[in-house]
């Protein structure tokens, strides 16, 4: 410490001048040796005692110097001192208002709550890219390698609003909740999700069970690092067993959502391969389960049979600027703006392109003007109900081609006849899952594709009747 060598400095420096005067007066005046300690010490401190007998020309001379310099070095010693024991008591102090400083400045960061195995690899990953990060984290230890790496930190505890608030939850643009247990990370989600509705979050679980109230809470996706290991282990067993020659997507670059499929006569699924069924579906199998048999990754030419249960994923797509040709765009009629906000990163998350509307009015007028694939109308408008508006479009011969699913909090009858008279394509009753809505929607979208191929299926199989 920079301190600790100027005091040993000042220190040296008196006890040369002590030294040096002692031995001076000994010399010059003749004193004994107590009395030229005692006439150095009074000099270099100027305290103002006479002097011990009478001076001559010279030890005047020499108290003169003796003066300067002596006093020189104990004023060195006790500002240094001083200075030391100042800087010992504010400079706790110091640094928390000096890392506040840094927080505050920070904007679009990434919130870091927890330093533990994942958080370390996470901030390791971010400062290599050089992006802005705080980690949250309340352990003693962990702090201390927090600080030697100088990574912008806060003491504090993640589960906290003021905590949150200084670590910029306002200015962030995503947060990793990475807690020791799942609780404090449910807490740290639903605390997060609340004070920035448009905050990415990513939430760690340690049980598959705890998956769906994450997501309920408001997280935007999971990561659990023993599914993932476990998963990595499967793929490079599998590659190294021959099972598969190939696997063009790791299991852990899928998306965290898997949805079972039946195989039905309807489904027009059965005899086609897996392949053809991946490009069909506009997803991945990655599983087959055929009575008591179960298929990780089937090959792409394995056949799939009436009676199957196929595991599908979407495949994580990287962002892009805009929604692309293919994109599906909906629009969702809500006036619940944190349904709104809620909805629009789940089914951006899920690949759409969604607009949305505050109240009836507003929904038709950009239904005219965006022309979506689907309206997701909430049945409880201010202005017009769900229901009129629905009839409304129905009439309407060129929205007739748009999918209407009703979003609903009634489970009467009557509801259900009256929507299924006007046509609405579905009725999905509001409940804590968040995503039963996404699934209603990709489910009523879909198919299109499946009536289109059986009309060209049916043309074909005419065509052949007829020759």
């Amino acid at each position: 410490m920079k301190y600790r060598r100027k005091l040993l400095i000042g220190l040296l420096l008196t006890v040369a001048f002590i030294i040096t005067g002692t031995a001076g007066y000994t010399i010059i005046e003749h004193y004994s040796l107590l009395d030229a300690f005692y006439m150095t010490v009074i000099t270099i401190t100027t305290v103002g005692f006479g002097e011990v007998h009478t001076l001559s020309a010279a030890g005047r001379v020499f108290t003169i110097v003796l003066i300067l310099f002596g006093f020189g070095s104990i004023a060195f010693l006790a500002h240094t001192f001083t200075e030391a024991l100042v800087e010992r008591a504010a400079s706790g102090n110091l640094e928390k208002r000096t890392m506040q400083k840094r927080i505050q400045d920070l904007k679009d960061h990434v919130i870091i709550c927890g330093y533990g195995r994942v958080g370390e690899a996470a901030t390791e990953h971010l400062a290599s890219t050089g992006t802005d990060f705080v980690v949250i984290e309340n352990d003693d230890e962990q702090l201390k390698l927090i600080a030697e790496n100088h990574f912008t930190h806060l003491d504090g505890d993640a589960t906290k609003e003021d905590t949150l608030l200084a670590a910029g939850i306002k200015q962030a643009s995503g947060l990793l909740a990475l807690l020791n247990s799942d609780p404090e990370n449910l807490f740290t989600v639903l605390t997060a999700r609340e004070m920035n509705p448009t905050l990415h979050i990513i939430a760690r679980t340690e049980m598959a069970t705890s998956e769906s109230r994450m997501l309920r809470a408001g997280a935007d996706s999971i990561i659990s690092p023993y599914a993932a290991a476990g998963r990595s282990v499967a793929e490079k067993m599998l590659r190294l067993s021959g099972e598969v020659e190939e696997i063009p997507v790791p299991l852990s670059e899928l998306d965290q959502e898997p949805l079972w499929t039946e195989v039905t006569p309807q489904s027009d699924l059965a005899g086609h391969v897996v392949d053809t069924a991946n490009e069909f579906l506009e997803s991945k199998i990655v599983g087959i389960q055929r009575g008591e048999v179960n298929i990780l990754l089937p090959h792409p030419d394995e056949e799939i049979m009436l009676g199957d249960r196929l595991l599908t994923v979407n495949i994580c797509q990287p962002a892009t600027n805009g929604p692309s040709k293919k994109t599906r765009k909906i629009l969702l009629i809500d006036d619940n703006p944190v349904l709104r906000r809620l909805y629009t990163r789940l089914f951006q998350r899920a690949g759409f392109h969604i607009i949305t509307a505050v109240d009836g009015t507003d929904g038709l007028d950009k239904i005219y003007v965006e022309k979506p694939d689907g309206a997701i109308i909430d049945h409880d408008l201010p202005d017009i109900s769900g229901l009129e508006l629905c009839k409304r479009l129905r009439n309407n011969s060129s929205l007739r081609q748009m999918k209407l699913i009703l979003f609903t909090k009634h489970r009467d009858e009557a509801t259900k006849t009256t929507a299924t008279e006007i046509g609405v394509d579905s009725i999905v009753i509001k409940s804590p899952d968040a995503t039963e809505i996404v699934r209603a929607v990709k489910k009523v979208l879909q198919p299109d594709r499946t009536r289109h191929r059986q009309d060209d299926e049916n043309y074909l199989s005419s065509m052949k009747a007829q020759q």
